[in-house]
């Protein structure tokens, strides 16, 4: 949520970033309605002083024992209007809220113009995409031809989008999730396990709703969500807390599977693992002071390169341009891994800096060194790792010419010593 004196102090801004990141918004109406309820505001505190004035009259007039009937009239008048405008004010204030809640965050100037992923600026790769010799597969054909991939199964049980992993699958997947954990504790992050049920202010806290209702799982009584990433529980785990300066940055990384319906991705890249209704992931998410929030992301972006350059996948960092920023996001890299079946590189993880768009409206807060007054934090979070995006990379990066797959090195501990699957 941006301040409202700061949209009040650059509404064609606010109104053209809007825009431009896709939302409808009527900017200018909330602007009318704040200065209303300023104007009411002011009306407020003339009665209230005026109320206290003749209260104070009618006192003095009680203890000299003469009539005050007639101001106790004037106090009950203005006890009414007072009522009237207090509750005019909390409906324009509701109303306030509901507008400027659906307002985006105001990109980084640092961020490139554009509109669609053709415009993101590319900053870097890392190793050379594979050279085969043969016709390699794509990775849904090697999962079952290995027998550790189960789609079939999975829509019969839930449907399309749904994958199940048998045997040296699951196996593969959770030596990923123990890999991504450990690798992350190591470099400073506090493991957190979160509920995957989620109330409505916390989803909303991290910028998810209003907007994305439709492509989350809801549950009606009590008013739950099923979480689309650890990014909701984790960020929402501090909200309404302030820290002291001395207490950040503050690291957290998180294991949970994932649920979304990908409303309106029926019909296109549905086979395989490439876009799932639920999927596991471990989040990696940070508190910082304001100051120095953006080096923090350069650390959360090498904190992700460090997994993908461990597990040897090829891949490259692009910073997003305002078209494809996330609605809460000020700045967001992707770091996107080589797929061979598709010949492209694509996003196994996004590294945000929501600078104070979410503590805002989860209430977190810090206190500078020195009593000064109280700041909001600024929130960080990228993904460290998707593991059905990365398993898929595994399988297509690694293929060989009979069907096998050689797992990187950095997984042979987890896998009891296991080189490769087939």
């Amino acid at each position: 949520m941006l301040d409202i004196r700061f949209i009040e102090d650059n509404i064609e801004l606010v109104k053209d970033i809007t825009l431009r990141k896709g939302y409808d918004v009527n900017v200018d109406h909330l602007i009318e309605m704040v200065r209303s309820r300023r104007k009411y505001i002011f009306n407020l505190d003339n009665l209230r002083s005026e109320r206290n004035r003749k209260s104070k009259e009618v006192s003095r007039l009680k203890r000299a024992g003469e009539d005050a009937g007639r101001i106790i009239e004037d106090v009950r008048r203005i006890g009414s209007d007072i009522k009237a405008l207090e509750e005019k004010v909390g409906e324009l204030e509701n109303n306030i809220a509901e507008i400027a809640f659906k307002i985006p965050n105001i990109p980084h100037f640092s961020v490139p113009e554009g509109n669609d992923e053709d415009e993101n600026l590319e900053i870097r790769r890392w190793g050379k995409p594979p050279e085969f010799d043969f016709k390699y597969r794509p990775h849904w054909e090697i999962g079952e031809m290995l027998g550790i991939l189960d789609f079939k199964r999975a829509s019969k049980i839930a449907g399309s989008m749904f994958a199940v992993y048998t045997g040296l699958g699951a196996r593969l997947e959770r030596a990923l999730l123990n890999f991504f954990l450990d690798m992350n504790v190591k470099r400073g992050y506090k493991e957190i396990f979160c509920p995957y049920l989620v109330n409505r202010d916390s989803i909303t806290g991290t910028g998810q709703l209003p907007h994305l209702e439709d492509d989350m799982y809801h549950l009606d009584n009590p008013d739950y969500f099923l979480i689309p990433t650890a990014e909701v529980s984790v960020t929402s785990l501090h909200k309404d807390e302030t820290f002291s300066e001395e207490d950040l940055p503050i690291y957290h990384a998180s294991y949970s599977a994932c649920f979304r319906k990908e409303a309106g991705a029926h019909g296109r890249e549905t086979r395989g693992l490439m876009r799932m209704h639920q999927f596991n992931k471990v989040e990696l998410v940070k508190f910082t002071t304001q100051e120095t929030s953006y080096d923090e992301l350069e650390g959360l972006v090498s904190d992700a390169e460090a997994l993908l350059q461990a597990l040897e996948l090829p891949y490259r960092v692009t910073k997003l341009c305002i078209g494809e920023l996330s609605f809460a996001a000020a700045m967001c890299y992707d770091l996107e891994v080589w797929i061979p079946s598709e010949g492209r590189y694509r996003e196994v993880s996004s590294c945000s800096n929501f600078e104070e768009f979410q503590a805002r409206r989860l209430r977190i807060r810090y206190k500078p060194k020195g009593g000064r007054q109280s700041k909001f934090v600024h929130t960080l979070n990228g993904s460290g790792l998707a593991l059905s995006r990365t398993l898929l990379a595994i399988l297509e990066n690694f293929q060989q010419e009979d069907g096998s797959v050689i797992l990187p090195k950095a997984l042979v501990p987890y896998m009891d010593g296991l080189k490769k699957i087939g």
